[in-house]
Protein backbone atom coordinates (compact mmCIF):
# COMPACT_ATOMS: atom_id res chain seq x y z
CA UNK A 1 0.00 0.00 0.00
CA UNK A 2 1.88 2.99 -1.00
CA UNK A 3 1.52 6.74 1.42
CA UNK A 4 -0.71 8.58 -0.23
CA UNK A 5 -3.38 5.25 0.64
CA UNK A 6 -2.18 4.98 4.20
CA UNK A 7 -2.47 8.64 4.64
CA UNK A 8 -6.36 8.66 3.22
CA UNK A 9 -7.40 5.66 5.56
CA UNK A 10 -5.82 7.43 8.93
CA UNK A 11 -7.65 10.54 7.87
CA UNK A 12 -10.76 8.77 7.23
CA UNK A 13 -10.12 6.54 10.66
CA UNK A 14 -9.59 9.77 12.46
CA UNK A 15 -13.04 11.42 10.98
CA UNK A 16 -14.75 8.45 11.77
CA UNK A 17 -13.62 8.75 15.88
CA UNK A 18 -14.62 12.49 15.71
CA UNK A 19 -18.00 11.64 14.52
CA UNK A 20 -18.49 8.76 17.04
CA UNK A 21 -17.50 11.16 19.84
CA UNK A 22 -19.32 13.81 18.76
CA UNK A 23 -22.91 11.68 18.39
CA UNK A 24 -22.08 10.08 21.78
CA UNK A 25 -21.99 13.66 23.59
CA UNK A 26 -25.29 14.98 22.12
CA UNK A 27 -26.91 11.60 23.62
CA UNK A 28 -25.27 11.97 26.83
CA UNK A 29 -26.33 11.12 29.22
CA UNK A 30 -28.85 8.27 28.86
CA UNK A 31 -28.04 6.46 31.77
CA UNK A 32 -27.72 7.02 35.29
CA UNK A 33 -24.11 8.80 36.37
CA UNK A 34 -21.77 7.83 39.51
CA UNK A 35 -20.34 10.03 41.23
CA UNK A 36 -17.72 8.23 43.20
CA UNK A 37 -16.74 9.46 46.83
CA UNK A 38 -13.54 8.15 47.98
CA UNK A 39 -14.62 8.66 51.19
CA UNK A 40 -17.03 8.21 53.81
CA UNK A 41 -20.50 9.38 54.13
CA UNK A 42 -20.87 12.75 55.79
CA UNK A 43 -17.53 14.43 55.45
CA UNK A 44 -16.39 17.34 53.24
CA UNK A 45 -16.42 15.53 49.98
CA UNK A 46 -19.16 13.56 50.78
CA UNK A 47 -21.21 16.69 51.44
CA UNK A 48 -19.64 18.45 48.26
CA UNK A 49 -21.24 16.28 45.90
CA UNK A 50 -24.32 15.55 47.54
CA UNK A 51 -25.02 19.38 47.08
CA UNK A 52 -24.73 18.93 43.52
CA UNK A 53 -25.96 15.87 42.82
CA UNK A 54 -29.36 16.38 42.91
CA UNK A 55 -29.39 19.87 40.76
CA UNK A 56 -26.85 18.22 37.89
CA UNK A 57 -29.29 15.12 37.54
CA UNK A 58 -32.04 17.60 37.24
CA UNK A 59 -30.18 19.16 34.23
CA UNK A 60 -28.63 16.42 32.88
CA UNK A 61 -32.57 14.20 33.21
CA UNK A 62 -30.89 11.43 34.14
CA UNK A 63 -30.05 10.08 37.80
CA UNK A 64 -26.50 10.89 39.36
CA UNK A 65 -26.33 8.43 42.02
CA UNK A 66 -23.26 9.57 44.97
CA UNK A 67 -21.28 6.09 45.50
CA UNK A 68 -18.95 6.53 49.02
CA UNK A 69 -15.58 4.22 48.19
CA UNK A 70 -13.43 5.11 50.65
CA UNK A 71 -10.44 3.50 52.17
CA UNK A 72 -5.92 4.52 51.89
CA UNK A 73 -7.15 8.57 52.62
CA UNK A 74 -9.19 8.54 49.95
CA UNK A 75 -6.45 6.60 47.27
CA UNK A 76 -9.05 3.05 46.98
CA UNK A 77 -11.66 5.03 45.27
CA UNK A 78 -9.58 7.76 43.30
CA UNK A 79 -7.85 4.80 41.89
CA UNK A 80 -11.02 3.22 41.09
CA UNK A 81 -12.21 6.37 39.10
CA UNK A 82 -9.03 6.41 36.99
CA UNK A 83 -9.93 2.99 35.81
CA UNK A 84 -13.27 3.18 35.13
CA UNK A 85 -14.26 3.70 31.29
CA UNK A 86 -13.77 7.55 30.03
CA UNK A 87 -17.80 7.69 28.84
CA UNK A 88 -19.09 10.54 31.09
CA UNK A 89 -20.88 8.00 33.59
CA UNK A 90 -18.11 7.45 36.00
CA UNK A 91 -17.21 10.80 37.22
CA UNK A 92 -15.12 11.54 40.94
CA UNK A 93 -15.46 14.06 43.57
CA UNK A 94 -11.86 14.71 43.84
CA UNK A 95 -10.50 16.62 46.71
CA UNK A 96 -6.80 18.40 48.08
CA UNK A 97 -5.90 14.70 50.00
CA UNK A 98 -5.92 12.45 47.09
CA UNK A 99 -5.25 14.84 44.27
CA UNK A 100 -2.82 17.17 45.62
CA UNK A 101 -1.30 15.41 48.78
CA UNK A 102 -0.57 11.75 48.80
CA UNK A 103 1.34 11.34 45.76
CA UNK A 104 4.06 12.83 47.88
CA UNK A 105 2.73 10.42 50.82
CA UNK A 106 2.32 7.51 49.29
CA UNK A 107 4.53 5.33 47.06
CA UNK A 108 2.10 2.97 45.89
CA UNK A 109 -1.51 5.15 45.03
CA UNK A 110 -2.85 3.46 42.25
CA UNK A 111 -3.35 6.36 39.85
CA UNK A 112 -1.34 9.05 38.20
CA UNK A 113 -3.09 12.30 39.78
CA UNK A 114 -2.21 14.41 36.34
CA UNK A 115 -2.47 11.95 33.62
CA UNK A 116 -5.13 9.62 35.02
CA UNK A 117 -7.85 12.39 35.38
CA UNK A 118 -9.87 14.90 33.02
CA UNK A 119 -10.42 17.55 35.64
CA UNK A 120 -14.05 18.69 34.56
CA UNK A 121 -14.80 21.58 37.42
CA UNK A 122 -13.97 23.53 40.36
CA UNK A 123 -17.21 22.92 42.89
CA UNK A 124 -15.90 25.13 45.74
CA UNK A 125 -12.84 26.05 48.12
CA UNK A 126 -13.26 26.27 52.26
CA UNK A 127 -10.31 28.07 54.24
CA UNK A 128 -8.98 27.14 57.68
CA UNK A 129 -8.90 29.62 60.24
CA UNK A 130 -6.24 30.18 63.07
CA UNK A 131 -7.92 29.15 66.30
CA UNK A 132 -7.18 28.80 69.81
CA UNK A 133 -9.53 27.50 73.19
CA UNK A 134 -11.99 30.28 74.34
CA UNK A 135 -10.06 30.63 77.54
CA UNK A 136 -6.40 31.28 75.62
CA UNK A 137 -4.16 34.16 76.88
CA UNK A 138 -3.87 34.93 72.99
CA UNK A 139 -6.32 37.44 71.40
CA UNK A 140 -4.41 38.10 68.17
CA UNK A 141 -1.66 36.34 65.96
CA UNK A 142 0.36 38.98 67.36
CA UNK A 143 0.03 37.44 70.55
CA UNK A 144 0.05 33.69 69.80
CA UNK A 145 2.99 34.11 67.63
CA UNK A 146 5.29 36.15 69.79
CA UNK A 147 4.86 34.04 72.65
CA UNK A 148 5.71 31.00 70.60
CA UNK A 149 9.57 32.87 69.55
CA UNK A 150 9.88 33.62 73.01
CA UNK A 151 9.16 29.46 74.30
CA UNK A 152 10.50 27.73 71.14
CA UNK A 153 9.04 24.12 71.00
CA UNK A 154 6.55 24.87 74.43
CA UNK A 155 3.44 24.88 72.34
CA UNK A 156 1.34 22.67 70.48
CA UNK A 157 -0.81 22.80 67.72
CA UNK A 158 -3.23 19.44 66.84
CA UNK A 159 -4.59 18.12 63.08
CA UNK A 160 -6.72 15.60 61.72
CA UNK A 161 -3.32 13.17 61.41
CA UNK A 162 0.48 13.12 60.32
CA UNK A 163 0.06 14.15 56.69
CA UNK A 164 -3.38 15.36 57.31
CA UNK A 165 -4.37 19.19 55.44
CA UNK A 166 -4.43 20.61 59.04
CA UNK A 167 -0.84 19.32 59.75
CA UNK A 168 0.38 20.53 56.70
CA UNK A 169 -1.63 24.21 57.27
CA UNK A 170 0.35 23.83 60.83
CA UNK A 171 3.92 23.91 59.01
CA UNK A 172 2.73 26.36 56.24
CA UNK A 173 1.77 28.81 59.39
CA UNK A 174 4.81 27.94 61.10
CA UNK A 175 7.13 28.66 58.73
CA UNK A 176 5.87 31.50 57.61
CA UNK A 177 6.01 33.01 61.48
CA UNK A 178 9.21 31.47 61.83
CA UNK A 179 7.87 29.96 65.04
CA UNK A 180 8.71 26.25 66.69
CA UNK A 181 5.93 24.31 67.86
CA UNK A 182 5.16 20.81 68.62
CA UNK A 183 2.46 18.40 66.21
CA UNK A 184 0.08 16.75 67.59
CA UNK A 185 -1.66 14.30 65.70
CA UNK A 186 -5.55 12.81 66.21
CA UNK A 187 -8.00 10.23 64.28
CA UNK A 188 -9.64 13.00 63.03
CA UNK A 189 -10.96 16.64 62.80
CA UNK A 190 -13.55 15.68 65.23
CA UNK A 191 -11.42 14.66 68.15
CA UNK A 192 -8.60 17.32 67.21
CA UNK A 193 -11.45 20.27 67.73
CA UNK A 194 -12.54 18.39 70.81
CA UNK A 195 -8.93 18.45 72.56
CA UNK A 196 -8.58 22.21 71.37
CA UNK A 197 -12.23 23.54 72.78
CA UNK A 198 -10.86 21.36 76.44
CA UNK A 199 -7.40 23.29 76.39
CA UNK A 200 -5.21 20.70 75.41
CA UNK A 201 -3.91 22.49 72.30
CA UNK A 202 -2.64 25.64 72.15
CA UNK A 203 -3.88 26.31 68.81
CA UNK A 204 -4.86 24.68 65.37
CA UNK A 205 -5.39 25.82 61.39
CA UNK A 206 -8.87 24.36 60.99
CA UNK A 207 -11.58 23.84 58.55
CA UNK A 208 -14.91 26.03 58.64
CA UNK A 209 -16.36 23.42 60.91
CA UNK A 210 -14.41 25.26 63.63
CA UNK A 211 -17.28 28.66 62.95
CA UNK A 212 -19.95 26.79 64.72
CA UNK A 213 -17.94 26.34 68.19
CA UNK A 214 -16.77 30.11 67.63
CA UNK A 215 -20.42 31.57 67.26
CA UNK A 216 -20.63 29.38 70.56
CA UNK A 217 -17.94 30.79 72.33
CA UNK A 218 -15.76 27.75 72.91
CA UNK A 219 -13.02 28.62 70.53
CA UNK A 220 -11.64 32.40 69.61
CA UNK A 221 -11.16 32.47 65.52
CA UNK A 222 -7.52 34.94 65.42
CA UNK A 223 -7.44 34.87 61.10
CA UNK A 224 -8.38 33.12 58.26
CA UNK A 225 -5.78 32.01 55.79
CA UNK A 226 -7.26 33.00 52.41
CA UNK A 227 -6.48 36.09 50.11
CA UNK A 228 -10.02 37.87 51.46
CA UNK A 229 -12.26 37.74 54.41
CA UNK A 230 -14.66 35.33 54.41
CA UNK A 231 -18.48 36.10 54.42
CA UNK A 232 -19.30 33.91 56.67
CA UNK A 233 -17.03 35.42 59.71
CA UNK A 234 -16.37 39.09 57.85
CA UNK A 235 -14.91 40.18 61.23
CA UNK A 236 -12.40 38.14 61.33
CA UNK A 237 -8.79 39.28 59.71
CA UNK A 238 -6.89 37.62 57.01
CA UNK A 239 -3.31 36.33 57.79
CA UNK A 240 -2.15 39.05 55.09
CA UNK A 241 -3.74 41.47 56.47
CA UNK A 242 -1.85 40.86 59.82
CA UNK A 243 1.39 40.70 58.00
CA UNK A 244 1.83 37.34 57.28
CA UNK A 245 1.42 37.05 53.47
CA UNK A 246 0.54 34.52 50.89
CA UNK A 247 -0.60 31.77 53.67
CA UNK A 248 -3.70 30.61 51.56
CA UNK A 249 -4.63 27.33 53.07
CA UNK A 250 -7.59 25.94 51.50
CA UNK A 251 -9.56 22.32 50.88
CA UNK A 252 -10.78 22.40 47.55
CA UNK A 253 -13.17 19.73 46.13
CA UNK A 254 -13.78 19.36 42.06
CA UNK A 255 -15.62 16.88 39.34
CA UNK A 256 -12.91 15.04 38.11
CA UNK A 257 -13.49 12.47 34.44
CA UNK A 258 -11.43 9.48 33.51
CA UNK A 259 -8.46 10.73 31.24
CA UNK A 260 -9.75 10.75 27.18
CA UNK A 261 -13.10 11.62 28.48
CA UNK A 262 -15.00 13.10 25.17
CA UNK A 263 -14.49 17.06 25.78
CA UNK A 264 -17.78 17.71 24.59
CA UNK A 265 -19.29 15.86 28.05
CA UNK A 266 -16.27 17.58 30.28
CA UNK A 267 -17.18 20.59 28.70
CA UNK A 268 -21.12 20.21 28.99
CA UNK A 269 -20.60 18.56 32.44
CA UNK A 270 -18.25 21.72 33.03
CA UNK A 271 -21.33 24.03 32.03
CA UNK A 272 -23.65 22.60 33.95
CA UNK A 273 -22.18 22.56 37.35
CA UNK A 274 -20.87 26.45 36.86
CA UNK A 275 -24.54 27.26 36.38
CA UNK A 276 -25.47 25.14 39.46
CA UNK A 277 -23.10 26.68 41.50
CA UNK A 278 -24.69 30.44 40.64
CA UNK A 279 -28.08 29.57 41.90
CA UNK A 280 -29.41 31.10 44.84
CA UNK A 281 -29.80 27.95 46.66
CA UNK A 282 -26.28 26.68 46.15
CA UNK A 283 -25.03 30.10 47.54
CA UNK A 284 -27.02 30.21 50.56
CA UNK A 285 -25.90 26.66 51.02
CA UNK A 286 -22.04 27.58 50.50
CA UNK A 287 -22.49 30.39 52.72
CA UNK A 288 -23.67 28.20 55.40
CA UNK A 289 -20.17 26.01 55.09
CA UNK A 290 -17.93 29.36 54.46
CA UNK A 291 -17.03 27.72 51.39
CA UNK A 292 -16.80 29.60 48.00
CA UNK A 293 -18.12 28.58 44.58
CA UNK A 294 -15.36 27.63 41.38
CA UNK A 295 -15.76 29.23 38.85
CA UNK A 296 -13.70 28.67 35.14
CA UNK A 297 -12.95 26.25 32.72
CA UNK A 298 -11.84 22.88 32.68
CA UNK A 299 -8.27 23.79 31.72
CA UNK A 300 -8.33 26.55 34.63
CA UNK A 301 -9.23 23.79 36.81
CA UNK A 302 -6.79 21.77 35.68
CA UNK A 303 -3.65 24.50 35.97
CA UNK A 304 -5.65 24.90 39.65
CA UNK A 305 -4.91 20.99 40.52
CA UNK A 306 -1.40 20.99 39.00
CA UNK A 307 0.14 23.75 41.08
CA UNK A 308 -1.59 22.35 44.15
CA UNK A 309 -0.03 19.25 43.56
CA UNK A 310 3.46 20.87 43.04
CA UNK A 311 3.22 23.53 46.11
CA UNK A 312 2.45 20.28 48.73
CA UNK A 313 5.26 18.72 47.38
CA UNK A 314 7.48 21.21 49.34
CA UNK A 315 5.12 21.45 52.26
CA UNK A 316 5.34 17.86 52.89
CA UNK A 317 8.41 17.90 52.77
CA UNK A 318 8.58 20.35 55.37
CA UNK A 319 6.51 18.52 57.62
CA UNK A 320 8.79 15.62 58.15
CA UNK A 321 6.04 13.08 56.81
CA UNK A 322 7.24 9.78 55.23
CA UNK A 323 5.99 7.87 52.60
CA UNK A 324 4.45 4.94 52.93
CA UNK A 325 3.23 1.96 50.62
Amino acid sequence: MDAKKIIKRLCVGAMALACASMAHAETYPSKPIKLIVPWPAGGGVDTSARMISEPLAKRLGQPVVVENRPGAAGNIGTALAAQADPDGYTLLMGSLSPNAVNPHLYTKLGFDPIKDFAPVALVYVVPSFVVVPADSPFNSVKELVEHAKANPGKLNFGSGGVGSSQHLFGVMFNKATQIDAVHVPYKGTSPAETALIAGQLDYMLDPPTCLPFVAAGKLKALAVAAPSRNPSAPDVPTLDELGIPDVHTSTFYGVMAPANTPKEIVDRLNKEINEILQTEELKGRMFKLAAQPGTGSPEDFSKFVANELERYGEIVRLSGAKKVD
